[in-house]
């Protein structure tokens, strides 16, 4: 009789877990046991609802089909699937088998999936009828050719048809369980390789025991499943507390997401700065209905001040604003009811520590900046096929370099100052990219805007602003001198932008987060 138990301490001590640990059993099968086989688990506008019962029934299936198909027990899954109750099955289904599922962004063209095949030697690809055409172009212009190839409506054929399969893979607390490949902030993406006891700690140290979220909520993310936020959101979070997922798979749009909160009544919310700006915006045209919602989260990238004000102001609701990484597998640093400070992404999650580190690779002294490095039970192993980069990243000890920049404050809180790469050094003195764009969002003429290092025609670097208009009609050198003027009455005067770029769009990953290595090329 397999066990899969686990011990969960009150403070920062390490989760225990058995010799034989299968996250499956716990994310799936346990609710059965504890008796919410009849309640809903997942629901969706289109594809109606996933009970708990359903969930493992089809799981078992999966797994069955898996193994008729032989695929073997740490083979690569390949998941370019929308967001739909038929995710769930697929996912935890390979991973009762012992297969490694690997869930991909669904926005991405054909060049990245063949990259993708081709570098996690994937034996199974699924995908959904709305990706055909680039997944079909990628797997024929891929040198590894996956032994399976199946849309969405065949694996579920395939489901039916199967034998349920009640034995878990016998896998280990820190045996592969998943991947995430990276959203690429900084370039191509890389396969971040998670074990089986990852989502039950970051399920129970964030959701549980410093989000204080239940079995009571209904949980609505804006964000997709492809992705380390929207996997703890929409998936294993309530999931382990027993909660209800309201899914919704086109672009979160504030029309869409007004909409679905009217209409379903979440408590819980996850959303990423890009979606609350445009929501804020939208404020002005439409006065919708939060009052369902208890806790509102953010991630993905900082949430800036003057944000999480009009969003406050208009809702009645305080965003959240939180840190986390691929790597790290969801938000390890956050703002909580209670004890949370704008502008800043809170405090840590038991159950993880930091250190900040300059130049010369030690520890800076308390209030400077520096490199965050972050440590806990939830990191991934390895980045797949990239030893180098696994070696730089992914140190001695369990430390993993975030290649973000913080410091502390006064007050303990750590204020994000924007990826290493992003920094800029001007007058000789480090600068802030996030610090100058907080200040320009503060302007009612600046619906989003980015910063980044440009060198002048002596070969000085200075701050170059690239910005969003709420009305593109005020674009203009009498605009650029009011900004300048509102920046000079809020920073030191060389951290004002020397450029003015105007633009309809800005470059980000799936997340939201602003690349502003693309815009340094521009």
């Amino acid at each position: 009789m397999q066990d899969h138990s686990f011990t969960l301490p009150e403070g920062d001590d390490p989760i225990r877990f058995a010799p034989v640990f299968n996250a499956a059993a716990v994310f799936v099968d346990r609710h059965l046991a504890e008796g919410r086989g009849d309640n809903i688990f997942a629901m969706t506008d289109e594809d109606g609802t996933l009970t708990y019962a359903e969930l493992a029934e089809r799981t078992a299936r999966w797994a069955g089909a898996l193994k008729a198909m032989g695929v073997a027990p740490g083979e690569r899954q390949l998941m370019i699937v929308r967001d739909c109750v038929e995710w769930f099955p697929m996912f935890w289904g390979a991973i009762k088998a012992g297969v490694v599922p690997v869930p991909v962004n669904t926005m991405l063209r054909a060049k990245d999936y063949t990259y993708m095949i081709e570098d996690s030697g994937a034996a199974l690809v699924v995908w959904s009828d709305d990706f055909a055409a680039e997944v079909e172009q990628a797997a024929a212009a891929a040198t590894h050719k996956p032994d399976h190839m199946l849309r969405v409506d065949d694996a579920m054929s395939r489901l039916d048809a199967a034998d349920p399969v009640e034995d878990f893979h016998p896998s280990g607390a820190e045996d592969d369980c998943f991947w995430l490949y990276s959203s690429g902030s900084t370039g191509f993406p890389k396969g971040a390789v998670h074990l089986q006891r990852d989502m039950v700690v970051t399920s129970y140290r964030y959701a549980q025991q410093t989000m204080g979220m239940t079995a009571d909520d209904l949980h609505y993310s804006a964000a997709k499943l492809f992705f380390a936020y929207g996997l703890g959101n929409a998936n294993s979070f309530p999931l382990w507390l027993g909660g209800k997922v309201l899914l919704s798979a086109p672009r979160p749009t504030p029309d869409a997401t007004f909409a679905l909160i009217e209409k379903y009544q979440p408590t819980v919310y996850y959303g990423v700065p890009t979606l609350y700006n445009a929501i804020c915006a939208a404020f002005s045209e439409q006065d919708p209905e939060w009052s369902s919602v208890r806790l509102a989260v953010s991630a993905g990238e900082a949430l800036p001040a003057e944000i999480l004000r009009r969003f406050e102001e208009k809702t009645g609701v305080r965003p959240m604003d939180g840190w986390g990484s691929t790597e790290q597998l969801h938000i390890v640093l956050t703002n909580r009811r209670g004890d949370g400070k704008a502008g800043t992404s809170g405090r840590l999650v038991p159950g993880y520590e930091t250190r900040i580190v300059g130049e010369d690779g030690q520890e800076v002294p308390y209030g400077e900046a520096g490199v965050l490095h972050i440590r806990g039970q939830s990191g991934a192993r390895t980045y797949w096929n990239k030893p180098e980069k696994t070696t730089e990243t992914m140190l001695d000890g369990g430390w993993l370099v975030s290649g973000d920049t913080y410091f502390q404050d006064k007050d303990g809180y750590y204020v994000y100052e924007g990826r290493a790469d992003d920094m800029m050094k001007v007058g000789g003195i480090w600068t802030s990219p996030i610090e100058i764009e907080g200040r320009l969002l503060e302007h009612d003429q600046v619906m989003e805007a980015a910063v980044v290092a440009r060198e002048d025609d002596a070969g000085l670097t200075k701050p170059e602003a690239w910005i969003i208009l709420t009305d593109k009609a005020t674009a203009g050198p009498e605009l650029e001198a009011e900004l300048t003027v509102h920046l000079k009455a809020g920073l030191a005067p060389y951290k004002f932008p020397r450029w003015w770029n105007f633009v309809d769009e800005l470059p980000k990953t799936a997340t939201g987060k602003i690349q502003r290595f693309k815009l340094r090329t521009e």
